[in-house]
């Protein structure tokens, strides 16, 4: 327990401390005026207050992310802490500030559209297409998932086809109302227990005397019950995406920079969300490894039960929480991605919009785009996801990568301390490059060349963006 309270301290100083950093690099200015205010239009963008922007961010951000990832992640032992502290600080936060401010500074435009004005209009058009796809894929997934997962409970009264019809309307209504009609009344209620369920589980923790495996040097061993075909390197950094790192935050974080009215706003919702996503991740690391008795233990039920993560979940919330639980486990495996899969459509209308220059404010377009979109997602669901989910979390990664180097270039251009986005850019690119050389699902290399490529690969666009994109202040540090 002591290296997962020593865990949270670090976070919390983190935000304290180099949030401001990170606010003072990019200069927020809060006399000037968001896209709430300058393009108020009642449906995207609209002022919503600093409270409940913050859960409605969390909860977009969050879903089954920081909970699933966690416990798959607790497969490698303590390490899991180190990452989720120092990505959730050094990499998510400055990812997902970065990337809702330049939002906010571009009139509230989605990722795919910042990221061309950076990386050149070939990047904006495979972003168009990349992140569309991949929210379609998103929405699909936790549009089939949770109508399972209810028709399992209401056998004989809704079938799988009633929930999933159910649950589709429910998701064109917070595709094409207004954000604060439906998103921002129920947001807030679901991210607040999201939060709740996390403190129970800490409180569990404690109450139940579990023991918690603490961080020595032995903490640093790979425990996973495949150690060889699943390093620490890279397969713990793709594994825990939510919680440290994730694109799908990129993809989210321009809804609320549309809500926003004030840009010193910006540091509590972009990156307080990111550290208090981060807290719940710690968490259900912690749980995950001291549940059960210990590292192998988990790894044992893991491989006993086809590493069905929902059912480690279930068994955790249960065990944990008792008939609050099963209550909290219902949000976790049920709600939580439901309120992934709307936001993605309605990310994905948004996009596609901002492409289009298509005006948002007559119902009449956004059923026009949206309509073609729940229609493509209706038909995925009756598709084996097998194959194209394995490479999401990979896809995932990718995308967090282009919008880190996305902030590279902006604050090289800016001339501005770089060096920030810069690092966490050549890490997370040697991280996607060796995945998908040593994943199965990738080309399956060995694991000191897919390292050794990732690596070169990493730092050879570190020296294409320093020495070619114009507007670095030559100094002896390179700080600016």
């Amino acid at each position: 327990m002591i290296t997962l309270c020593i865990s949270i301290i670090i976070l919390i100083l983190g935000y304290r401390f180099y949030g401001k950093v990170i606010e003072r690099i990019f200069g927020a200015e809060p006399e000037r005026p968001t896209p709430a205010i300058s393009k108020t239009d009642g449906v995207d963008f609209v002022k919503l207050p600093l409270w409940k922007i913050f859960l409605i961010q969390f909860l977009n951000i969050a879903g089954l992310g920081p909970i699933f990832g966690a416990v798959a992640g607790a497969l490698w032992g303590p390490v899991a802490f180190v990452w989720i502290v120092l990505g959730s600080l050094f990499a998510g936060g400055v990812h997902d500030y970065f990337c809702g401010m330049l939002s906010v500074r571009h009139e509230g435009e989605s990722v795919s559209e910042v990221s061309g004005y950076y990386l050149g209009s070939w990047i904006k058009q495979f972003m168009r297409g990349f992140t569309v796809l991949l929210m379609i894929i998103v929405g699909a997934v936790f549009l089939l998932g949770p109508a399972k997962i209810l028709a399992g409970m209401t056998e004989g009264t809704i079938s799988l086809f009633g929930w999933t019809m159910i649950i589709l309307v429910y998701y064109m209504l917070s595709t094409i109302l207004p954000i604060d009609k439906i998103i921002g009344r129920l947001y807030p209620v679901f991210g607040f227990a999201l939060l709740f369920m996390s403190l129970g589980l800490f409180a569990a923790m404690i109450f139940q005397g579990m023991n918690v495996p603490e961080l020595g040097l032995s903490g640093f061993t790979n425990f996973h019950y495949e150690s060889e075909d699943f390093p620490v390197f890279p397969m713990l950094f793709v594994t825990i995406a939510c919680g440290a790192i994730s694109g799908f935050h990129a993809t989210q974080s321009p809804l609320m920079a549309r809500c926003i009215s004030n840009e010193k706003q910006g540091k509590k919702v972009f990156y307080g969300a990111m550290v208090t996503e981060g807290m719940v991740a710690l968490i259900w690391a912690a749980i995950s490894m001291g549940f059960f008795g210990g590292i192998k233990e988990l790894n044992m039920e893991m491989l006993n039960n086809g590493d069905n993560t929902a059912l480690m979940v279930n068994k955790i919330s249960n065990g944990a929480l008792g008939t609050l639980g099963g209550l909290l486990a219902i949000l976790g495996v049920v709600a939580a991605p439901i309120t992934s899969g709307d936001t993605s459509f309605r990310s994905a209308r948004i996009i596609i919009a901002d492409f289009m220059k298509a005006d948002q404010k007559s119902i009449k377009n956004r059923l026009m785009i949206s309509i073609p979109l729940f229609l493509v997602g209706y038909l995925l669901t009756l598709v084996n996801f097998g194959v194209i989910w394995r490479y999401f979390a990979w896809t995932n990664q990718m995308l967090a990568t282009i919008v880190l180097w996305t902030v590279s270039v902006y604050l090289i251009r800016q001339d501005k301390n770089y060096w920030i986005a810069l690092i966490p850019s050549v890490f997370m690119t040697a991280v996607v490059v060796a995945y998908i050389l040593l994943a199965p699902e990738g080309f399956s290399f060995p694991i000191v060349f897919s390292v050794t490529v990732g690596v070169i690969i990493a730092l050879a666009l570190m020296g294409i963006v320093l020495f070619r994109v114009p507007g670095i202040k030559k100094t002896k540090t390179g700080l600016v």
